[in-house]
């Protein structure tokens, strides 16, 4: 081949680098290349999510973290918020199959999880799935239910499997619950145990849109007229991908102090419970998924102070939070107040 022949064939990529200068290997490669990739469909998933729900960047954001760590969110809110709108659009961005259950007070488990019927062909009872079984659950109103309707959902959120009648199903993967709760002032509603509170990785609330979201709401599209044109950004598979790379997000040690440090001193006080094992590992899952989000080679302290209320406050006692005013103001929750106590370096 000649100078010129040579010059004019494709050129081959240069073999990526490290910071020190080293060549990364093949594996290393695809690894990077695949998680840009991944990246690049959550920013196009972040502008679908904040074109249907407006003005709540912060929230949304969270949102899709609480779906990297693979745990469930708790959305609490006055009704008409948009806390169905934004689960509706989650599950359409995600490409994810799709159930949504309205909770009422005459709920029953079985109206859930399902329950075995008598075939008369085969001479045996046969166990019919119930709505539970997708990879998306929405969950409307769920303290609109009794306690032991509530309680149907402890196996399945934690466990990923529904036991009925001594066999146990396994559930799809993934599998997320979104429930949505309204105030506990309103007529007709239970408080959800500490133990279901447990099992969300996350407690969100949207509040009301700013004047000028509110104005693009009067003068716009319906909203829910929005989510029927949505597009999946990702697959099943990319969205598997992405939670196994939440998982290998280094942490290091300096920041595992911070986090411990945040930790102990919600136990240091006689006013409530503080976190627990589970909600130490949520706090640091979800900091990985929004270091990954943000575009963090490692969790920084920023990523943990992102996160820490939307971890720990539900867990700690703190209920609506929007609606706790002095003065006009909001007071600081429980969260907020331990973040300003503990230093980030000790």
């Amino acid at each position: 081949m000649s100078l010129s022949q040579h010059r004019s064939a494709s050129p081959i990529p240069p073999m990526p680098v490290a910071a020190d200068g080293a060549a990364l290997s093949s594996n290393t490669a695809v690894a990077m290349n695949s998680s840009a990739a991944l990246r690049n469909k959550l920013t196009q998933l972040l502008g679908q999510l904040n074109h249907i729900v407006l003005d709540k960047p912060q929230v949304v954001k969270l949102a899709l973290v609480c779906v990297l760590a693979d745990g469930h969110l708790l959305l609490q809110d006055l009704p008409g918020m948009g806390k169905t709108t934004l689960a509706h659009a989650l599950a359409n961005s995600l490409g994810l199959d799709f159930n949504r259950v309205q909770f009422t007070n005459d709920m029953l488990p079985a109206d859930i999880l399902g329950m075995s019927i008598y075939n008369q062909a085969s001479q045996a009872f046969e166990f019919r799935k119930g709505p539970i079984f997708t990879q998306f659950l929405l969950a409307d109103e769920i303290n609109r239910s009794s306690p032991k309707t509530q309680s149907a959902l402890l196996e399945a959120m934690e466990e990923r499997q529904v036991t009925q009648n001594s066999q146990t199903y396994a559930l799809p993967a993934p599998f997320l619950v979104i429930a949505t709760q309204n105030p506990a002032q309103q007529a007709g509603v239970y408080p959800l145990p500490e133990s279901q509170l447990d099992r969300f990785l996350m407690c969100l609330s949207l509040g009301y849109p700013s004047a000028a979201a509110e104005r693009a709401l009067l003068k716009g599209e319906d909203r829910r007229g929005l989510l029927a044109h949505l597009k999946a950004i990702m697959t099943t598979a990319e969205l598997n991908a992405a939670q196994a790379s939440v998982r290998k997000i280094f942490v290091a040690d300096v920041v595992l102090d911070y986090l411990q440090r945040l930790v102990a001193k919600s136990r240091s006080s006689q006013d409530y419970h503080g976190l627990s094992p589970r909600g130490v590992l949520s706090l640091q899952r979800a900091a990985q998924a929004h270091a990954f989000v943000s575009g963090h080679e490692e969790v920084t302290p920023e990523d943990i102070q992102a996160v820490f209320a939307a971890v720990a406050d539900h867990r700690l006692g703190q209920r609506f939070v929007p609606f706790n005013h002095a003065n006009g103001a909001h007071q600081p929750s429980i969260a907020q107040r331990i973040l300003a106590d503990v230093p980030v370096m000790a």
